[in-house]
C-alpha cells in the first residue's frame, strides 16, 4: 500500500474530478482495502419515473471500485471493466457506495461493491451490486 494516500488525499483525486463535483460526490471512508463514495440525492439526478437514474448508481460503483483498489495499488489507478445488477429502485436523500477489495496483485486488484440508498430517517436500502478490476497505470495523474 502506498503510504501517502490517506483518506485527504482521496479527497483531494475526487475533488480534481469534474463530474464528480458535478454530482456532489464525497469519500466518506478510506483504506484498509475499502473506500465508501455517498452521493446527496437530489431531483437533478432522476430519471422519468422520479427515481435515481441508473447511471448514478454505475458512476457510484466504477468510482467506489477503483478508490477501494487504490488503497491496495496505490493513487495511479484506473478501472478495467466493471458490472453492475440493479436490484431496487433508488430514492431517498443519500447513495452510498461501499467498495471492498477481494483480492489483488501487484498490478490489479478485484473489487465488489454494494450500493445503497438512505431516506432521511437513515434506512438503508441496498439498490445495486457490482464488481470490477482495477490497474495500476505507470502515468502520473494529473489535477490534484
Amino acid at each position: 500500500m502506498t503510504a501517502t494516500f490517506d483518506l485527504e488525499l482521496a479527497r483531494a483525486v475526487l475533488a480534481a474530478q469534474p463530474f464528480s463535483a458535478l454530482l456532489g460526490a464525497e469519500i466518506s471512508s478510506f483504506g484498509d482495502g475499502s473506500a465508501t463514495l455517498e452521493i446527496p440525492i437530489r431531483p437533478e439526478l432522476g430519471q422519468q419515473f422520479g427515481f435515481l437514474h441508473g447511471g448514478v448508481l454505475a458512476y457510484a460503483a466504477d468510482n467506489a471500485l477503483t478508490f477501494a483498489a487504490g488503497t491496495v495499488l496505490g493513487p495511479n489507478v484506473l478501472t478495467g471493466g466493471f458490472s453492475i445488477n440493479y436490484l431496487r429502485p433508488g430514492s431517498g436523500v443519500r447513495l452510498r457506495a461501499q467498495a471492498r477489495v477481494v483480492g489483488s496483485t501487484r498490478r490489479q486488484a478485484a473489487c465488489s461493491c454494494e450500493i445503497y440508498t438512505e431516506d432521511a430517517a437513515g434506512t438503508a436500502a441496498l439498490c445495486a451490486v457490482a464488481q470490477g478490476t482495477v490497474r495500476a497505470v505507470d502515468s502520473e495523474r494529473t489535477g490534484a
